[in-house]
């Protein structure tokens, strides 16, 4: 009995210390979890720019950006961002407060990355988070200009590709407008197009010359999301019913 009574307050201190570790070893878990959820906002296969890569990280809550290695997603390995997040835990028994930690991982950004890719453990790098300028404003879709400038054709005509393309060509749309002109029958329908970030709705206009009509417009939002097919040329011939 003594010898037990002995041995009570080591078992203690060691269930304690165990208790704290554990807490401690959650906090470092729900920290990795921020930066697995980084690495699936980041996951594309969209070229993009470390810069692009690191500003995108950034405006995710709970990471900050520290380090960028490789110039973009399509070269070599990649793009690595090693990021610092937060995470928290507590074991009401035995912490007097709640146990927070500070915690760095690498994230690959690559085509070759893997879905829900594990974050590697890594040292923090000494200094401040990065800070990344603003993108640049996309540049401007020219509704009123195309709307004015399409040909129209009569009843009974056939609209032409090559005068549609002519009118496109005029109008001197900015290189980062993305144009799709493709003619079905009598008709020919015309994307115009800013690329997207992957997660926002996308912007873009959509036209359609035929016979008797010209019309030009964009989307609903919900067809312009990622995945919904509401930025194609094909949307422009065979416009797809209207959200409910």
């Amino acid at each position: 009995m003594r010898r037990l009574l002995l041995l009570a307050p080591l078992l203690l201190c060691t269930a304690a210390c165990g208790v704290v570790q554990s807490s401690e070893g959650e906090a470092t878990d729900a920290a990795r979890e921020v930066a697995r959820k980084a690495g699936e906002r980041l996951y594309g296969q969209r070229p993009r720019t470390a810069e692009e890569v690191g500003r995108s990280a950034s405006e995710i809550d709970g990471v900050e950006v520290l380090r960028l290695s490789g110039t973009s997603t399509h070269d070599g390995d990649g793009v690595d961002v090693i990021v610092r997040t937060y995470g928290s835990a507590y074991n009401g028994w035995l912490d007097v407060d709640e146990v927070t930690v500070r915690r760095c991982f690498a994230v690959r950004v690559s085509p070759k990355s893997e879905w829900r890719e594990e974050p590697r453990d890594v040292d923090c790098p000494s200094g401040p988070p990065l800070t990344f300028a603003p993108p640049p404003d996309p540049p401007r879709l020219p509704y009123e200009e195309l709307r004015a400038r399409l040909p129209r054709v009569p009843e009974g005509g056939r609209a032409d590709e090559a005068e549609v393309r002519r009118t496109l060509d005029a109008l001197d749309l900015d290189p980062a407008i993305r144009t799709e002109v493709k003619t079905d029958g009598d008709r020919v329908g015309v994307l115009l197009a800013v690329q997207g970030n992957g997660f926002d709705p996308q912007d873009c206009l959509l036209a359609r010359v035929g016979p008797g009509a010209t019309e030009v417009w964009s989307p609903p939002r919900i067809q312009r999301m990622p995945g919904e097919g509401g930025c194609t040329v094909g949307n422009a011939l065979d416009p797809l019913p209207p959200p409910h």
